[in-house]
This record gives structure tokens, sequence and C-alpha cells, in this order.
């Protein structure tokens, strides 16, 4: 009889604690197939203007690099290479993404992922920026090449710059390596706002098309063609 009645409070922990999950899932797959700016339509470079930039993830988290100077957008003297180690190699591209400050700073590999810092981030906490400078990064299943008009790139570097903290109060936080580096920046991680729907919102102020509920790399990334 004991034997029982632990196997019944078992089923009903796991339900408890798996249903959630479940249901947190299956909302972020609906949400993220619900398209934002379901008129847009990428451009041809091959017939008008354009301006390339990549949509990267590692799996779990997304950004979005951009060449470093165009007509449009001069990104230097808002992301110095002064601000990284190596600040001498000739980079052509920075890549942002955003996310909670404590768990960027404390998890550089996944192998360092404290799970009491992950259930703080989803509760609530600050945000960050994460720079990354490159030259020349290759296109790939995980860096896809994505093209805009000049007037939605315009919007799209606009809307990113305007996430900074103002340059007298904006901290800079050591990244990862000799060529990245963090910035304390506007917004506050949550739940209903990580790291990827932060990539998703940008791009939809810029008018592409998007999912409009994107808590999950996938969700970003099955909106941007494969190579």
């Amino acid at each position: 009889m004991r034997g029982r009645r632990f196997a019944i409070a078992a089923r009903w922990l796991a339900i408890l604690v798996l249903a959630p999950i479940a249901v947190f899932a299956s909302s972020a797959w609906i949400g993220s197939s619900i398209p934002r700016n379901d008129d847009w339509s990428e451009p041809d470079p091959a017939s008008e203007d354009t301006v390339a930039i990549l949509i990267g993830t590692n799996g779990v988290h997304t950004e979005i690099a951009m060449p470093l100077v165009t007509p449009g957008m001069d990104w230097r003297p808002v992301f110095p290479a002064a601000d990284i180690d190596a600040s001498f190699r000739p980079y052509t591209h920075v890549a942002v993404g955003w996310g909670e400050r404590t768990f960027f700073l404390q998890t550089p590999k996944w192998s360092d992922l404290d799970p009491l810092v992950a259930a703080s981030a989803l509760v609530g906490g600050e945000g960050v920026l994460h720079v990354a400078h490159y030259v020349r990064p290759a296109p790939s299943d995980d860096y896809r090449v994505l093209h805009l008009r000049p007037r939605e790139y315009r919007v799209l570097v606009e809307d990113i710059a305007s996430r900074l903290d103002p340059p007298g109060t904006r901290e800079i936080l050591d990244g990862y390596d000799r060529h990245d580096v963090f910035y304390t920046a506007r917004g506050t991680y949550h739940l209903g706002n990580t790291c990827n729907q932060w990539t998703s919102d940008r791009m939809a102020a810029a008018g592409i098309e998007i999912g409009h509920w994107t808590p999950f790399s996938g969700g970003v990334m099955k909106w941007v063609p494969q190579p």
C-alpha cells in the first residue's frame, strides 16, 4: 500500500514539474510560428541595393552580425576596438546579442552553468549587450546571411544603438575572449523577454518577417533561410 501511494505521489509530482515545461515549449512553438511583418520579402542583391547582415546561433543564443562600416552606419565610435584586447585586427563586422548580466558574465562555457543563476535570470535580471568583433565571418548553417534594404538596415542599427546605456553611464565589462566585450544596456531579462526575443524584436522593428514570440533560438532561425 505504501509503495502504491509513493508511486502515485511520484507520478503527480512528475506531472506538476513537466506540465508547465510542455505548455511553455508548445506556446513557444506556436508563438514563433505566427509571423510579424508577413508582407516582407528579402530583397535580391543582384537587382537592388542591399546590406548583408548575418543572424547567428550557438544552438541556445542568437546574435545579429553587421558590417562594421556602411554608408548608413559606422559602428566604430559606438563599439570601439579599443574596448577589446585584440584591438589591432582588421575587423569587418560586429555581432550584437543581448542577455542577462549575471548569467552572461558567469557562464563563459556551458560547463560553467549554475542552475541557480539560470533560474534567477528567468525571474528577472539586468540586461547587457554582448558585442563580438569579427574579420569576414563565414556564412554557415549557424550563421545565415540576410539581405536588407538600406532603409531597413538604418532602422535596425538605430534600434540596436538605442538599447545601450548612455555613454556617461555605460559600463564596459570584460568579455570571454580577446575579441569581445559586454556593455550595460537597457531592458530587463525574464522568461517573457529572453535573448532570442530581443533578437526577433530588433528584426521586427526593421520590418523583417519574424515570429511573434521566440524564447528559443530555433524560433528565430527558422525564419532565416539556410545557406
